[in-house]
């Protein structure tokens, strides 16, 4: 699973091959959480709220390069990195 991004201890991954809806994963210490690319909307899992919060406003920023990510993964392509949230 091809990490894409990383910041204040916060891990960004996509899968390769996944299943819709379009989303990422976000681990947070032994805290992850999968996130839905289009709505921000938390699919499963949890991250503390601080975790969380700087996770949805890294994926708003970035949201056109996650989707293109998506489409890379789900052709078994490597991902680009994205900028992390500074």
């Amino acid at each position: 699973m091809p990490t894409i991004s990383q910041f204040y201890g916060i891990i960004i991954r996509m899968f390769f091959a996944e299943h819709a809806p379009p989303h990422f994963h976000a681990e947070y210490g032994e805290h992850k959480a999968s996130i839905n690319i289009q709505t921000f909307e938390v699919i499963d899992g949890k991250l503390p709220r601080r975790a969380l919060s700087l996770t949805l406003d890294w994926a708003e920023l970035h949201q056109e390069e996650l989707m293109a990510d998506w489409d890379k993964c789900r052709l078994h392509h490597n991902p680009d990195n994205i900028k992390p949230l500074s």
